[in-house]
């Protein structure tokens, strides 16, 4: 019996695997048949029977509908070209013809040339890519990075962002910190990889292409042409949307020139940190030939998505916006008329606008005093560009340095003493000294070229290190050099600031009387919340002693305990037992049963009285995309200090940058950060500068410990 069910089941396992390959034959048969078909007999057939049903081919025929083809697989899809296929970016993925209906996705529409016939062709899932993380992903594995791995990574990066220097590819890409590579599902199903740095993610990896999180574009914000929206539209992208077109900000410069599947990020009005990453739907010619119409950028990553959660969640920092210069007419050769035509009407418009406030704000009398067309005055540091005033600013600087601070007992001089410590000091006011905005680029490039003219003699005293040995200050350029006057702004300030000096406020630790310690203090007419300061709580422990007659004859530093201290001072466990305290047991068990206030007295103010303990300024150390370190300053504002005039201070003592941000968790507060490890510099600002004691101080002791000497 047993023999008869096998035979039985062997006979019908044979049956189904002889049907199943007579169906795969008859599907391979048609597949080729229909691979076989032309593309040119396609579309003669589709022109000649639009809306007929005439047979095309043995087994297709053209309904009223439409022209309906089956799928073809990636093989025989490969295979065809000519009008309508369209390979798409990844070529791994062929165009194919697909019937038409409802699907998950839909692809992009393409048609026969003069035809109404539709063809579809299927894409991946970056045809949208705004919803790349726009939702949650799944995380398939999180392992650290090879060295091999890091080594290539970091060509590859060097290879796609060739505007990244030796070091900032070395910055970016740390050779020894701690660097994963997270793999991901997108919750569409796309495989992702995820390059984690430092706690954020830096990089991501895409069908082979690399892309840039917001947290390395926060570190280099010229990293990607940049275009510029606004605060709203932000929100909308977060959501998934891509970026429009009717969404850009033309600057009067006009748009960054970029090219279709161009990598590019999307900045915010007013400050340059870039907030998106898409890819260029267009060029910057049919963005404007359109009218700035349609479709502009492909969102695949942005601000406060699920990528950007993946990191520490901090904030974009505040990236003032470049003064660019108009693009130069003479190099877009290629690019259409609409281009230049456009741009000349929004650099019109805007000097129209300019030109109508400023005579709005000026009376009749003052407009007509005014020389040159629309009232405006001409400056002569328009006409060069930005490199141009930078150039010129660096020698004003130097020339002013040499002239006035810098003295033959100074010398050798470090190269960076001199651009530290002088330099930037000598920069007037409203302006910003960055070398890297010069033709020079660097500092050595710079005194090189001072070296050439003789004005000054470098050396490297040690490996590594420049220094400025001699200085010829007979020579012409220093004699005939005039020192410019400062602003009258500059003068007020500087003026002010004399008359006014910081003086650290005077901080007084007082104490609140709470419920539990009325009965003590009611005698002398302290109610609840009623405010004392420690020398009044002593008097007044001592007067009560003595008043009920407390104090031990035999040892007069034992003070016996009455019910109402018992109450007041000792706990539950301990009032059947002691009924003796010392004197200065009593008075600490007092002050530490009250609640803690303090007073704060600014220099020409009225006291100030608040309950708890004043917030110590807080100064703690954090790490960066990149492995950076930066110092981080909090409650500056409890002690009268103004956080941006301190950012400021730090930034021209330890040559670093310095942003303001919101405090998270604190509201209406801002902390300074400074790049790097600078407690020692703001240890020395506050104690020594601006004379706030050291217990009000914390986190003085994370200042990097000098090295020792071998």
């Amino acid at each position: 019996m047993n023999q008869i069910s096998r035979s039985r089941r062997v006979t019908a396992s044979g049956t189904r695997a002889r049907r199943s390959r007579r169906r795969r034959t008859r599907a391979e048969a048609l597949l080729q048949r229909d691979a076989r078909l032309p593309l040119a007999q396609a579309q003669n057939q589709a022109a000649r029977m639009k809306g007929g049903g005439a047979p095309l081919c043995a087994g297709i025929t053209v309904p009223p509908t439409g022209l309906q083809f089956p799928a073809l697989p990636l093989e025989a899809a490969a295979k065809l070209s000519g009008p309508g296929f369209q390979p798409g970016r990844f070529p791994s993925r062929a165009s194919a013809w697909l019937p038409p209906g409802p699907r998950a996705w839909q692809p992009t529409c393409v048609r026969f040339p003069d035809s109404s016939q539709r063809l579809w062709s299927p894409s991946l899932p970056q045809a949208t890519p705004a919803d790349m993380f726009a939702k949650a992903f799944r995380v398939k594995s999180n392992t650290a990075i090879k060295g091999s791995d890091r080594r290539k990574l970091r060509a590859d990066v060097a290879a796609v962002f060739p505007t990244l220097g030796t070091d900032q590819v070395s910055e970016l890409v740390p050779g020894k910190e701690e660097l994963n590579i997270v793999k991901l599902y997108a919750h569409r199903g796309d495989a992702v990889t995820v390059y984690v740095s430092g706690g954020n993610p830096i990089l991501f990896e895409l069908e082979k292409n690399l892309y840039p999180t917001v947290y390395t574009l926060w570190s280099y914000p010229d990293l990607l042409p940049t275009f510029t929206t606004w605060p709203l539209v932000l929100e909308k992208l977060v959501g998934g949307a891509d970026l429009m077109l009717p969404g850009l900000v033309v600057p009067p410069a006009g748009l960054p020139q970029v090219q279709k599947g161009d990598l590019c990020a999307v900045a915010l009005v007013g400050n340059r940190a870039p907030v998106a990453v898409g890819v260029a739907a267009m060029s910057t010619a049919e963005m404007l030939a359109s009218g700035l119409k349609g479709r502009g950028f492909c969102v695949l990553h942005s601000y406060q998505d699920h990528l950007w959660r993946s990191g520490d969640k901090s904030s974009p920092p505040s990236i003032a916006p470049l003064a660019l210069d108009p693009p130069d007419l003479s190099e877009g050769k290629g690019c259409v008329k609409a281009d230049t035509a456009l741009q000349g009407a929004m650099r019109q418009l805007t000097l129209e606008e300019e030109v109508q406030q400023r005579c709005e704000e000026k009376s009749p009398s003052e407009a007509t005093e005014d020389p040159g067309p629309g009232g405006l005055h001409v400056d002569p540091m328009d006409s060069k560009t930005l490199q141009e005033q930078m150039d010129e600013l660096l020698q004003t600087c130097f020339l002013h340095a040499l002239k006035c601070y810098v003295r033959k007992a100074d010398l050798p001089l470090l190269t960076s003493t001199l651009l530290g410590s002088h330099m930037f000091s000598c920069c007037p006011e409203g302006r910003q000294l960055d070398i890297k905005k010069s033709s020079y680029k660097k500092l050595s490039k710079f005194l090189q070229h001072m070296q050439q003219e003789q004005i000054i003699q470098v050396q490297e005293l040690s490996k590594g290190v420049e220094s400025i040995v001699a200085v010829d200050w007979k020579h012409p350029r220093i004699t005939s050099f005039v020192i410019p006057e400062p602003s009258p702004t500059s003068q007020t300030i500087q003026e002010g600031s004399r008359e006014q000096p910081y003086h650290p406020p005077d901080i007084k630790p007082l104490y609140c009387v709470p419920a539990s310690m009325t009965l003590l203090f009611q005698e002398s007419g302290h109610k609840k919340g009623s405010v004392l300061e420690g020398s009044e709580v002593r008097t007044f422990v001592i007067n009560y002693a003595k008043k009920n007659d407390l104090v031990d004859a035999d040892n007069k530093n034992l003070v016996k305990l009455d019910p109402i201290l018992c109450d007041c001072i000792l706990e539950k466990d301990e009032q059947h037992t002691v009924t003796k305290l010392p004197w200065d047991s009593l008075l600490g068990r007092c002050l530490e049963k009250l609640q803690p206030a303090y007073q704060v007295t600014f220099p020409g103010q009225e006291p100030i009285v608040k309950k708890g303990r004043i917030c110590p300024i807080d100064i703690t150390l954090a790490q960066k995309a990149s492995n950076k370190k930066v110092t981080v300053v909090r409650n500056l504002e409890a002690y009268g200090l103004d956080p941006r005039s301190v950012a400021a201070t730090l930034q021209q003592r330890c040559q670093a940058s310095t942003t303001v941000t919101s405090a998270p968790g604190l509201k209406d507060s801002v902390q300074v950060q400074i790049q790097g490890n600078q407690i020692h510099h703001l240890g020395r600002l506050l104690l020594e500068e601006y004379r706030l004691p050291r217990k009000h101080i914390q986190g003085l002791e994370k200042a990097p410990k000098p090295g020792k000497k071998k």
